[in-house]
């Protein structure tokens, strides 16, 4: 067990522990991917172990699925579980509106695919991912292969005529070689600083022949549970427009770390 968690990882771990508190017995879970997902996976698996909590599934990238079968987390797959009711994910970035950038761990089409397929999305973040507007982050787009660079130049003229602050496109790079998904696309990351209609820009994009999906989530998330080093964690809830702020104990068991050298 490490000794000593950085600030950032305590935040990411309360926020992520709190979340499971909302997993009851019996549910079907979407299990987002990325670093504070991944404390998700580690606190769900000790409510499995410690409580009995029956719980299945559905991983958002094959790096969930390995760390979810690692811990003892049963899993399937969507097509097998068809409807979830509740998936827990990280942010990139989000906004008052609890609209979202995600995509950064390269996984965004299943994440997406996964979220609108559940009654619930809880979003964990630490305090940095929340703006007041989108667009700081780089917006991942994900792309077939095939002509990816006359999609990078569609996507780059269609950009001159939407209210962003900046209109870099990059393809992101594995190495030497261009980053591949889950289901062997590409990922062009958009370096726009502001983005001023998150919703008319998602609708824009995917309209590009070539593109796959993007990774801004519109009124998907519900609630967003917000870690801080201190212990504080704050939960907003969209729909009720209520927002809590509590205070947790930072006391992760040995098992939290089972998965870590």
């Amino acid at each position: 067990m490490p000794a000593e968690l950085s600030p950032i990882d305590k935040a990411k771990f309360l926020a992520a522990k709190r979340a499971t508190d909302f997993v009851e017995d019996g549910m079907k879970l979407g299990l987002g991917t990325g670093s504070t997902a991944a404390w998700m996976v580690r606190c769900l698996a000790e409510r499995i172990r410690e409580e009995g909590l029956r719980v299945v599934g559905v991983p958002t990238s094959s790096r969930t699925a390995q760390l979810a079968t690692q811990l003892g987390v049963p899993i399937s797959t969507l097509d097998e579980v068809k409807w979830l009711d509740l998936t827990i994910d990280g942010a990139d970035e989000f906004d008052p509106n609890l609209a979202l950038i995600k995509g950064g761990g390269a996984a965004l089409l299943q994440e997406k695919i996964v979220a609108t397929a559940s009654d619930q999305m809880i979003v964990i973040a630490d305090a940095a991912k929340e703006v007041a507007q989108l667009g700081a982050f780089p917006l991942p787009i994900e792309v077939i292969p095939f002509g990816w660079q006359t999609t990078k130049a569609l996507v780059e003229e269609t950009l001159v005529s939407l209210d962003v602050m900046n209109r870099d496109v990059s393809l992101r790079m594995n190495g030497p070689a261009p980053l591949l998904t889950d289901e062997s696309n590409y990922i062009l990351d958009l370096h726009l600083k502001r983005i001023g209609n998150p919703r008319q820009l998602s609708l824009v994009l995917n309209q590009i022949p070539g593109v796959v999906e993007n990774g801004l989530f519109i009124d998907i998330c519900d609630i967003v549970v917000i870690g801080h080093p201190d212990g504080r964690v704050v939960v907003k809830d969209i729909n009720t427009g209520s927002v809590e702020d509590d205070r947790m104990e930072f006391a992760p068991s040995a098992n939290i770390f089972a998965d870590m050298d």
